[in-house]
C-alpha cells in the first residue's frame, strides 16, 4: 500500500482539485483508493460529530465513507477564538490512529493537506512535513502561480527536506504569458535539482469566479439595486480610482470585472455600468444617488454597497477569489479535466513503480 500526501507550499493552491482528480483517475484503473484530510479548518457537524467540509465533499465525490471525525481527526478553526492553542491532546497519535483504520484493504492512500505544508498545525506538531514522515507517506506538491512567480524556493526547501520522499510538484492556475518562461527556465532548473515536474495546470478563471450575491455576503455589504441580476458571475476585479479619461481606456481594455469604487465616484460609476461592468462594488458606505441605481437596474448590474475603504476591500476581494473552494459540480468537473490533461499519470507510476497505461 502506498500512502501520497498531497500539499502545497501556501494555503488555497488547489489541493482538494488535485487530489479528487487522482484519487478517480486511481478508481479507474481499478485500485482501492482510500482518503482522509488529517487537518482541517471548516468545520461541519454530521449528526453528532465534527468533520471537515472540505473532506466531506470529496469524500463524496470518491464515492467513500468514513465518519467525519475520523475522516478528519484534528480541526484548527482560522477563527482565533474558536481555536485551542492550548489543547494538550496528542494530535499525531489520533491522526496516526485514523490513517491505520482507513488504510486498511487499501492499494493506496490519498492525504489531503491544510494550508502550508510547512507551517499549519505547526502548534499542535501535525504540520504537513511532520505528518507526512509520521505516515510514512510519499508528497505531491501543488504550487500555484501568485504574485507573478511560482514558489521555486519553497519547492526546493521541501525537497531538501523531504529527499526521496518527496514526488515531486504540480503547477497549478498558470498564465497563458508565463507558461513559456516556466518550459524554458524553471522546470530545467528544478529537474536538474532533482524535483519531477508532473504538469502545469493552465488558468481559468471561472474555477475562482463567483456569484454577486455571494460575494455581497463575504463582503458583508448588501446589494441597494440590481437585484435581480444578483446571480451574475465575477471573475476578477478593477479598483476605480483613477481620472475617468484613464479609467474608460483601461476599462476598455479590461471587460468583465467588478469595480470597487468610492460611493461618491458618481463620474466612475456610470462609466463601469456603462462599459458592460458585471457587478459594482461601492465603497464608504455611501449610497450611490438615484441616477447610478435606476442606471443599474435598467442595465441589469448589482451594485454592492459596502462600509469599508476601496483599498481594505480590493484586499478582501483579492483572498476571496483566491479561496474559492469548487462547490458546484461544474467547476469540480471542470477542474479535474484541467488536471488530467495536464497530470503526468505515466511519471508519476513509474515513481511508484505501479504499471502505466
Amino acid at each position: 500500500m502506498i500512502g501520497i500526501y498531497i500539499g502545497s507550499t501556501d494555503a488555497f493552491a488547489g489541493k482538494n482539485i488535485v487530489l479528487m482528480a487522482l484519487g478517480l483517475e486511481m478508481q479507474r484503473r481499478g485500485m482501492r483508493v482510500g482518503y482522509m484530510k488529517p487537518v482541517g479548518s471548516i468545520p461541519k457537524r454530521v449528526d453528532d460529530v465534527f468533520g471537515d467540509e472540505d473532506a466531506i465533499v470529496i469524500q463524496e465525490l470518491l464515492g467513500l465513507e468514513t465518519s467525519p471525525d475520523i475522516l478528519t481527526p484534528v480541526i484548527i478553526p482560522d477563527n482565533l477564538r474558536a481555536t485551542t492553542l492550548s489543547d494538550e491532546t496528542d494530535a499525531l497519535a489520533a491522526i496516526q490512529s485514523a490513517y491505520d483504520t482507513i488504510s486498511k484493504d487499501k492499494d493506496v492512500m490519498l492525504v489531503g493537506g491544510c494550508g502550508s505544508i510547512q507551517y499549519t498545525g505547526t502548534h499542535r506538531g501535525v504540520d504537513g512535513i511532520t505528518l507526512s514522515k509520521q505516515l510514512g507517506l510519499k508528497t505531491l506538491l501543488v504550487d500555484r502561480y501568485r504574485r507573478n512567480r511560482l514558489n521555486y524556493d519553497a519547492i526546493l526547501n521541501i525537497k531538501n527536506t523531504l529527499g526521496d520522499d518527496m514526488l515531486g510538484v504540480l503547477f497549478n492556475d498558470v498564465p497563458e504569458d508565463f507558461s513559456r518562461d516556466a518550459e524554458d527556465i524553471l522546470i530545467p532548473f528544478l529537474e536538474k535539482n532533482d524535483v519531477d515536474v508532473f504538469g502545469m495546470v493552465p488558468r481559468d478563471p471561472m474555477l475562482n469566479a463567483i456569484k454577486a450575491s455571494e460575494l455581497a455576503w463575504r463582503l458583508k455589504g448588501k446589494i441597494i439595486s440590481g437585484n435581480s441580476q444578483s446571480q451574475r458571475i465575477i471573475q476578477n476585479f478593477l479598483i476605480g480610482t483613477m481620472q475617468v479619461e484613464n479609467f474608460m481606456t483601461y476599462f476598455r481594455q479590461s471587460a468583465n470585472l467588478a469595480t470597487i469604487v468610492g460611493g461618491d465616484r458618481t463620474d466612475l460609476q456610470l462609466v463601469a455600468m456603462e462599459g458592460g461592468c458585471p457587478c459594482l462594488i461601492v465603497t464608504g458606505n455611501i449610497t450611490p444617488n438615484e441616477i447610478v441605481r435606476a442606471r443599474s437596474e435598467q442595465l441589469g448590474v448589482p451594485v454592492i454597497q459596502v462600509s469599508e475603504d476601496t483599498y481594505t476591500v480590493a484586499k478582501r476581494m483579492e483572498l476571496i477569489l483566491n479561496s474559492q473552494k469548487l462547490r458546484e459540480l461544474v467547476k469540480i468537473k471542470r477542474g479535474a479535466e484541467l488536471v488530467d490533461n495536464a497530470f503526468d499519470y505515466n511519471k508519476l507510476c513509474q515513481k511508484l513503480s505501479w504499471k502505466s497505461e
